[in-house]
């Protein structure tokens, strides 16, 4: 009782000064810092009662490294054992994707719906493996996904850039519905996806916000590979064997394989009000072109070749125009069926290397040119879109009315 009657009567200094108007120059964070301190001495010095830590969002007025270093500091106090035996129990409430970032994954629970979701391992259906990886893969700009509403993961760049401005053109602002966008960068989608599915619903619930996972079916059609550069004018199409291409076509998946390839990665991550959208075809990039956007999408990779000039101002965009105009006239000349047009615009990022990121800013300017000029509407829009898009944005936002 002492020590807690001189504890609480001590002014704490962050480190030793001459200056005296310290005090007065400390910010709130540090004075909730230096008070969180205090109660820690206490609780590690008590040797009796349950020692229990409440923390009501640490994060307020502190810099988000200084976040992360309490959110260390604290997980480390929670593992020490004190002399009776106990471990001091830490409840920390917070908004703050930084530190649900730095929390371990097993140690969070979502508060949803007004209820609680624990996310340890004996709750989710995420593996051990699955951890390891979150625990090295969820970082800040992934883990707002605990605060989401709704949430699209997606697998690169381009789905990233071009995704919610599409939703904003079509009316469904991400921002409005509160959806979180998250870009796992090609790799463990289906990981990310099941934080959201219940070990035993029955029994615990279901976490209500939708998720949607956008992936690539990564088959093309049969001539793509000459057309994009995979094989050569002649070459025959090697075996598919262990250590051999990696690339798959249509011919590789004859009957009804390819529908099974498609509902397999579909099923990978789909549960509960987790679902999983694959492109119809091949990519994203592809798929818009096969779907309606072929200049659009053709343009846009040009311009991405010439972001330099662009941005330099050594050239512009009507020129750009103008140079990729005969090209594409070209191929409109030949009567090509839609998948091998298409491929010849996939060739560009294929077997050219036009940056799809760089692309997606300026096929996402293009679209929203089209439909600020009213040359487009929104309705326009979505006809043009591959439906796994549409459906994907329906998912975490709502169906649209004249959507099939």
């Amino acid at each position: 009782m002492r020590l807690r009657q001189l504890l609480e009567k001590l002014e704490l200094a962050l480190s030793a000064s001459d200056d005296t108007d310290a005090s007065y120059t400390r910010g709130l964070g540090s004075n909730n810092l230096l008070f969180m301190a205090c109660e820690l001495l206490l609780l590690a010095a008590e040797s009796d009662g349950f020692p229990l830590l409440l923390i009501e969002e640490p994060e307020a007025h502190l810099h988000p490294q200084r976040q992360l270093r309490l959110m260390s500091f604290l997980q480390e106090q929670a593992d020490r054992v004190r002399a009776d035996g106990q471990q001091i129990q830490i409840l920390v409430t917070t908004h703050s994707p930084n530190l649900a970032s730095d929390i371990r994954l097993e140690n969070l629970v979502m508060i949803e719906g007004r209820k609680a979701f624990p996310m340890g391992p004996e709750h989710t259906q995420l593996s051990a493996s699955d951890y390891r990886f979150l625990e090295r893969f969820l970082d800040v700009t992934k883990a707002n996904l605990f605060f989401a509403r709704a949430v699209m993961i997606v697998e690169g760049d381009s789905e990233t850039i071009l995704l919610p401005v599409i939703a904003r053109l079509l009316d469904r602002d991400f921002h409005r519905y509160g959806v979180s966008l998250v870009n796992v960068g090609g790799v463990g989608l289906g990981r990310f996806a099941r934080i959201f599915m219940r070990k035993r619903p029955e029994e615990s619930g279901v976490i209500s916000v939708p998720v949607a996972c956008v992936t690539d079916l990564d088959v093309m059609p049969d001539d793509a590979p000459w057309i994009v550069g995979k094989l050569k004018d002649g070459e025959d199409v090697p075996e598919i064997k262990k250590g051999g291409r990696q690339w798959r076509r249509k011919a590789d998946f004859p009957g009804a394989k390819l529908d099974e390839r498609r509902k397999e990665r579909r099923d990978k991550a789909s549960c509960q009000k987790v679902k999983t959208f694959v492109a119809g075809d091949w990519t994203l990039e592809f798929d818009l072109a096969l779907h309606g956007m072929r200049p659009q999408v053709w343009l846009a990779a040009h311009m991405a070749f010439a972001d330099d000039e662009l941005v330099n101002g050594k050239t512009t965009k009507k020129a750009v125009i103008e140079e990729s105009v005969p090209a594409f006239k070209e191929l409109i000349r030949e009567g090509l069926s839609s998948e091998t047009f298409a491929s010849h615009v996939y060739a560009l990022f294929e077997r050219d290397k036009a940056s799809k990121a760089i692309a997606a800013q300026y096929l996402a300017g293009i679209l929203e040119d089209l439909v600020e000029s009213k040359k487009w509407n929104s309705a326009d829009l979505l006809k043009k879109l591959p439906s796994y898009i549409v459906q994907a944005i329906e998912h975490v936002t709502e169906p649209f009315s004249t959507a099939k």
